[in-house]
C-alpha cells in the first residue's frame, strides 16, 4: 500500500528525470506545478492515512485477541468484542477500497470502475463544464449573485470619493482628446450634414413626432412638464403678486374708482392663484385633462392631418434650406474641436470641474437614491445575463478543455493533496460506525437467540 501512495514528483533533483506531466507537456497536457503547500498538504495526508491503517490494525489485533479469549472459554463478552471488531475491520476495508478507487486501483488489481479520476478526468471535466453552465452562467443565479453583492452602491461609494472623481475624470479627459484628435474636419462635416440635412429632408418628420408625442402623453411622461410649469407659475405669482395687480388695474377702464380697480385687481389674483395652486396639487384637475387632451389631438394631427403636416415639413425646410445653417455645420466643428480639447487639458477648466462635480453627484446619488441605484443595478444584470447566457457554451468549453489538457496521474496526486486528508475521515468513521453496528447486529442476534 505505501508503494502505491508514493507520489513521483517527491525529492527530483536538479539532474533527475522531470515529471511526468512535463515530459507529456510536449505533447499538448499540462502538468501542475508542486509548491511548498502541496507538500505539506500530501504530508497531512499521509499522517491521515497512517491513523486510518493504524486503526484498522488496531481492530484487527482486538479481533484475533477477542477470538482467542472466546475459543479459550473467556466468557459471553468475548464474543460482543469479537463481533465488533470484524465489524470494524469490514468497514475500515471497505472505506479503504472506496477511497483508494478514486485516485488508483487498489492494491493494483485491474478492478472496475476503480481509479475514477485518472480514467475518467475528461468526462469529468465535461461534468464539471456542464454543472458550471446550469447552476453558476444561468441568468437567475447572475442576476441572484449581482444583486446581493449590491454594485450600483459599491460604485457610488467609490464614485464619492474625490481621490477616485479626479481618476474617472482624468481618463475621460485622456479618451475625449484622443477620439477628438483621430477624427478629420471633413468627415465630422460629411457625417453632421448627412445626418442633420440630408436625411432630415428625406423624410417626413411630422408622423415621428407625432407618435413620439403620443407616447409620451399615453407614458404621462408629460406630467413633470407640466407639473414643473405649474411649480413656477404658483410661485411667480407669489413673488410678483403687485406686478399681476398692477397689470389687471392699469387695463381698467379709467372711468372706474381706484378702490374699485384695487379690489377687481385682488380678486383676480386670488382667482389666479387659486386657479394655479389647485392645477398643481391636483392630479386630476380639469385643466390639467385639458393639457392631456390638446396634446393628444395635436399628436394625431401631426400623424393624420394634412395641413398640420405640411405645415411642419414647410417649417423644416426653411430652417434646413437656410446658408446660414450649412455655413454654421461646416464652420462650427473646428472651433468646438478646439474648444473641447483645450478644456480636456486645462484641468481648472469649467468642462472637467463640472465633469468633476457630476461624478461625484452621481455617487453620492447612488448611494443615497434608491430609484437610481436599483436602475443601475438593473442595467448591469441585464448586461450581466446577456453575456453569461450568450457565451455561457464558449465559458464552459474552456472549462471542458482546460481538465482534459491536465496530465490525468499528476491531476489525481493535485486533488489527492487538497481533499485527501479529510477523505481519510471516511475509513476512520468507517471502522468506528462498523464496530458499533456490528455490535448492536450481535447484540441483537443473541437478544432473539440467533447464536
Amino acid at each position: 500500500m505505501e508503494r502505491m501512495n508514493r507520489t513521483t514528483t517527491d525529492e527530483k533533483g536538479p539532474e533527475g528525470p522531470p515529471p511526468p506531466g512535463a515530459r507529456a507537456a510536449a505533447g499538448g497536457i499540462v502538468a501542475f506545478a508542486d509548491t511548498p503547500l502541496d507538500e505539506e498538504r500530501r504530508r497531512g495526508v499521509r499522517r491521515m492515512k497512517a491513523i486510518a491503517t493504524g486503526m484498522l490494525l488496531a481492530v484487527a489485533l482486538v479481533y484475533a485477541l477477542a477470538k482467542w479469549a472466546q475459543n479459550s472459554g473467556a466468557g459471553g463478552w468475548a464474543g460482543y468484542v469479537a463481533a465488533a471488531a470484524e465489524a470494524g475491520m469490514v468497514g475500515a476495508l471497505a472505506d479503504w477500497f472506496a477511497v483508494t478507487a478514486l485516485f488508483r486501483r487498489p492494491m493494483g488489481l485491474p478492478i472496475p470502475h476503480t481509479a475514477i479520476i485518472p480514467t475518467k478526468k475528461d468526462q469529468l471535466g465535461a461534468t464539471l463544464g456542464d454543472f458550471v453552465g446550469e447552476n453558476f452562467l444561468s441568468g437567475d443565479v447572475v442576476r441572484m449573485r449581482l444583486r446581493a453583492v449590491g454594485i450600483g452602491s459599491r460604485l457610488g461609494t467609490w464614485l464619492a470619493e474625490p481621490a477616485h472623481a479626479d481618476r474617472v475624470t482624468d481618463e475621460l479627459a485622456t479618451a475625449l482628446r484622443g477620439a477628438l484628435t483621430v477624427l478629420r474636419d471633413s468627415d465630422v462635416q460629411a457625417v453632421v450634414g448627412e445626418a442633420i440635412t440630408r436625411r432630415a429632408d428625406a423624410q417626413e418628420i411630422a408622423p415621428g413626432l407625432g407618435k413620439l408625442l403620443e407616447r409620451i402623453v399615453a407614458d404621462g411622461g408629460h406630467r413633470r412638464a407640466v407639473d414643473l410649469v405649474c411649480v413656477r407659475a404658483h410661485d411667480w405669482l407669489v413673488e410678483h403678486n403687485e406686478s399681476v395687480m398692477d397689470a389687471v388695474t392699469g387695463g381698467a377702464p379709467g372711468w372706474t374708482p381706484r378702490f374699485v380697480d384695487r379690489r377687481v385687481g385682488e380678486r383676480v389674483y386670488r382667482e389666479l392663484l387659486r386657479f394655479v395652486r389647485e392645477m398643481r396639487d391636483m392630479p386630476d384637475h380639469p385643466a390639467r385633462g385639458a393639457v392631456d387632451r390638446f396634446l393628444s389631438d395635436f399628436a394625431g394631427d401631426l400623424q393624420s392631418d394634412s395641413d398640420t403636416r405640411n405645415r411642419v415639413e414647410r417649417l423644416k425646410g426653411e430652417v434646413l434650406g437656410r446658408g446660414e445653417v450649412q455655413d454654421l455645420i461646416a464652420s462650427a466643428w473646428a472651433s468646438v474641436r478646439a474648444m473641447i480639447v483645450a478644456a480636456a487639458e486645462d484641468e481648472r477648466s469649467e468642462l472637467r470641474l463640472r465633469a468633476r462635480a457630476a461624478i461625484l453627484s452621481l455617487g453620492t446619488r447612488m448611494v443615497t437614491d434608491a430609484r437610481m441605484r436599483g436602475k443601475i443595478d438593473g442595467w448591469l444584470e441585464d448586461a450581466a445575463v446577456y453575456v453569461v447566457t450568450t457565451y455561457r457554451n464558449e465559458i464552459t468549453s474552456l472549462i471542458t478543455e482546460t481538465v482534459a489538457g491536465w496530465d490525468a496521474e499528476h491531476t489525481s496526486r493535485k486533488i489527492e493533496a487538497h481533499i485527501g486528508r479529510d477523505l481519510q475521515f471516511i475509513r476512520i468513521n468507517g471502522t468506528v460506525v462498523g464496530a458499533l453496528a456490528g455490535l448492536v447486529i450481535y447484540t441483537v442476534s443473541r437478544g432473539l437467540g440467533g447464536g
